[in-house]
């Protein structure tokens, strides 16, 4: 549910757009509420799940998803459309956090955890490619509003397992006794978090220089040191700092940023190029994308259930993102003439197969070794980094590509063919920023991660 949403509106917007008569102007909030709401309370829903339960959290995530995803399909207008939207990222905040420290409490072996990791990885990233081809369809052959309500498809076996199987140790909270919620933590945390995540979103479609984007992005900076004071003093920090301070794992929550910045890019530059250089319907856009999830399972169960025992964290991650490298070049060279088969199909497979081989020890690591009564708001933690990656890279990645499609146009006035040229130019600019995101975390990941399996083994049993 959570992957598929973070993509599933983007196809059905204009569809509900026609339906609901809402502006262009106000069209990208159903996509940023979702984003603001999810990033903001990632924390706050991390250390809830550590004081009342992860089980719990996890119950009340999915039906809460499910009952607000009903309430945005059925939205008279746009207001209640976007209503849902934020709710569901509330929702998803509870429920993303709780998965991810069930899933590190119940497999504590190293194959074990690996392999599940590695569904855990393949199904987000299955999730967030489904949503592209599913958007089209139910757009296409029923209505917008199906992509609201398909959660309810999901939720309820998803509710029902989680009644009868998570039981036991995952019904009780892991705070210690008396322990109360970090209020003043999670009130900086949420308007931290909300301010960078809207500045850089406003960013987007108002640029640099508005007075919004400055004032969000500087009171979200400021919040988020006054944060980082309070954690560092009060008794039961909302987020302990030694999960942060921990190297490896330090390393991972980085490297998932700055991967997932790269990741929204290429779906989002990708798309564009599909559809504005090649011609390509919402439909055949979201088609095209299916084979990444082939290449991109395959790499997960590989690097989790094989690579990773043998070879450790580092090899397989810094391998996993230089081979994501190449697919990206081959991604920044693609030119107005280029072809599906020959260009694209490619391409996409190369980048995707290097993705999902780093994601599933980039989970691992990230989750290892913490503390029982902190694996919620570790959990958190990986959502968070990705949403933020995902929010800054968009924006500031969207503002590169404009910009350089801006001077190409400018530089080449009355030329043939120059808006489909500058376009290209401008999507080959961003993805090229891609390339040295994905550069300098290979460089990262091999000076500081882990290099032989044995070095994790021992530390995640001590």
């Amino acid at each position: 549910m959570v992957g598929l949403d973070t993509t599933i509106i983007n196809v059905a917007l204009p569809s509900a757009q026609q339906a609901l008569g809402f502006s262009d102007s106000s069209r990208q909030w159903a996509v940023t509420l979702y984003a603001l709401a999810f990033g903001s309370l990632l924390l706050l829903g991390g250390r809830l799940g550590d004081l009342v339960g992860r089980r719990r959290m996890f119950l009340i995530g999915v039906l809460g998803f499910a009952v607000v995803s009903a309430i945005g399909g059925a939205a008279p207008n746009y207001a209640i459309l976007l209503v849902g939207r934020g709710l569901q990222g509330l929702f998803a905040a509870f429920l993303a956090p709780a998965t991810l420290s069930l899933l590190a409490v119940t497999f504590h072996e190293h194959p074990a955890r690996a392999k599940a990791f590695g569904i855990f990885s393949g199904i987000l990233g299955v999730g967030g490619v489904s949503g592209l081809v599913l958007g089209g369809v139910l757009s296409e052959y029923l209505s917008w509003r199906y992509c609201m309500f398909v959660n309810l498809v999901l939720a309820i076996p998803a509710l029902l397992g989680g009644m009868s199987l998570l039981r036991g140790v995952h019904s009780h909270p892991t705070a210690t006794a008396g322990e109360r919620a970090d209020l003043a933590g999670a009130v900086l945390s949420f308007g931290g978090l909300f301010g960078i995540v809207f500045g850089f979103s406003y960013a987007e479609s108002s640029g640099w220089g508005n007075v919004w984007t400055i004032t969000s992005l500087v009171l979200g900076a400021v919040l988020m040191v006054a944060f980082a004071i309070v954690e560092a003093n009060v008794r039961n920090p909302l987020l302990p700092l030694r999960i942060l301070l921990d190297r490896f794992r330090g390393t991972a929550f980085l490297a998932l940023a700055l991967l997932g910045a790269g990741f929204v890019s290429v779906f989002l530059f990708l798309t564009y190029f599909m559809q504005t250089v090649l011609g390509y319907s919402p439909l055949q856009t979201g088609l095209a994308f299916v084979p990444m999830v082939a290449g991109f399972i395959v790499a997960v169960n590989l690097a989790s259930s094989f690579l990773l025992p043998r070879f450790g964290a580092r090899a397989v991650v810094v391998t996993g993102i230089l081979i994501g490298l190449i697919g990206l070049i081959l991604i920044a060279r693609l030119g107005v003439d280029a072809t599906y088969s020959a260009h694209i199909l490619p391409a996409i497979l190369i980048y995707d197969f290097g993705q999902g081989m780093a994601s599933a020890p980039l989970f691992a690591t990230a989750t290892r070794g913490v503390e029982k009564r902190d694996t919620g708001i570790a959990g958190a933690l990986v959502n968070a980094f990705q949403q933020t990656g995902y929010s800054i890279g968009g924006a500031v990645l969207s503002t590169i590509a404009a910009s350089a499609t801006a001077r190409y146009a400018a530089a080449n006035p009355g030329a043939p063919r120059v808006a489909p040229l500058a376009a290209v130019h401008g999507y080959s600019t961003a993805f090229w920023c891609v390339v040295g995101l994905y550069g300098f975390s290979a460089l990262l990941c091999l000076i500081l991660f882990p290099g032989h399996p044995r070095t994790q083994s021992a530390r995640n049993t001590g």
